[in-house]
């Protein structure tokens, strides 16, 4: 398959609002980014990509800042499709200030129709256009300026096919039934890039090693850490990384000689951060009994690990049914927290949408029978 487009460079407000004119007329928009993201928290936008048709714009968000017409294009308007749109989704959000949408996510959409789950766009084309894009520029500076003819056709064809991959896509999950899963799965993706968060704690695979009370000072803690990075835009690790706060929170540090001596607790990190340190695992010590989380259930116990067992069971036999991968299904951790609540005699948290009227009365079923057992 070939296609024939054009290119336009975009680094004023009037070529923004060409460019404008002609993308809200069009049904769909395809759409990617080029971001620098090495030394900072948040990406620095570098590149936008969209495409209607036959002409590729090509925005330069350093030179030229989201109109208001651009945001209602990005926030509303014609369907737009990226493809792994996770990191796109920040950068766009930082460059226009608004969450994209109607949204597809072309991977998501591939992983409906029986693909691997985390399939590149380079492969995706491969098989739906027959084309073996290139690959040099895949790690290039896209600061530099002026971009080199290679870059301005790299970020090009990253845009160029996504309409006609779309378009088989979209006659391929109507067959199945499975187009309104796809809405539901981009919908969430959207909803998912509407702020941020403070449960990063809740994503440690150790947590269950901690007791109530050193789990509340890692959620201090991480939620502290969630606040400054964001404030001083710099990478997680660099402020400090997760096994440094997990231990932390483990040896419950009551002053600088303690928290000093903890393995990965550097000389600079107490210097700079450690009176915070401090203080916020003494809140987490002087947290009322009440307001602690109940102990969490050990994954290697024997009635951990067969309710899991059950639990996948069903999902790998509703994904060979449904020939799709596992993982679209559910993932561990959703799995890992039904199993912590039927182990507590807590109402489950069953998913919605799609896969609640796949997998929730499996799953009950599953784990009254392994009960009654």
């Amino acid at each position: 398959m070939s296609v024939d487009y054009s290119l336009c460079w975009v680094d004023t407000p009037e070529g923004l609002q060409a460019a404008y004119e002609v993308l809200a007329e069009a049904d769909v928009v395809a759409l990617d980014t080029e971001f620098f993201r090495e030394t900072t928290f948040f990406p620095v936008p570098a590149l936008i990509q969209l495409t209607a048709g036959e002409t590729v714009y090509l925005i330069d968000p350093q030179a030229v800042a989201a109109s208001a017409d651009f945001q209602r294009l990005l926030g509303g308007g014609p369907l737009k499709l990226i493809h792994a749109c996770g990191e796109d989704l920040d950068v766009l959000s930082l460059w226009a200030g608004v969450t994209v949408a109607p949204l597809v996510d072309t991977q998501i959409a591939e992983s409906f129709l029986g693909s691997d789950p985390a399939i590149g766009y380079r492969r995706l084309v491969a098989r739906r256009c027959d084309v073996d894009l290139p690959k040099e520029e895949t790690r290039s500076n896209w600061l530099e300026r002026p971009l080199t003819p290679a870059q301005l056709e790299y970020a090009a064809l990253d845009v160029v096919f996504l309409p006609a991959i779309w378009e088989q896509q979209y006659r391929e999950l109507v067959e199945l039934g499975r187009s309104e899963w796809l809405e539901e799965e981009c919908a969430a993706l959207s909803r998912g890039h509407e702020g941020g968060t403070d449960q990063w704690y809740a994503r440690h695979r150790q947590l269950w090693r901690l007791k109530p009370r050193q789990i509340e000072a890692y959620r201090e803690l991480t939620a502290w850490r969630e606040v400054e990075i964001r404030r001083r835009d710099v990478p997680r690790g660099w402020l400090v990384k997760d096994a440094v706060l997990f231990a932390v929170a483990e040896a419950m540090p009551q002053n600088r000689y303690e928290l000093a001596a903890i393995e990965g607790v550097t000389p600079s990190l107490v210097k700079r951060e450690g009176d915070t340190l401090l203080a916020l695992v003494k809140a987490a010590r002087h947290q009322d009994e009440s307001a602690l989380c109940e102990p969490l259930p050990m994954p290697t116990s024997p009635p951990f690990k067969r309710r899991l067992k059950t639990l996948k069971r069903v999902v790998q036999a509703h994904a060979e049914a449904l020939g799709v991968a596992p993982e679209r299904l559910a993932n561990r951790a959703e799995m890992e927290a039904i199993v912590n609540a039927h182990l507590k005699g807590e109402a489950l948290p069953l998913p919605a949408g799609w896969r609640g009227r796949e997998l929730s009365a499996d799953w009950e079923r599953a784990l009254a029978e392994q009960e009654a057992a």
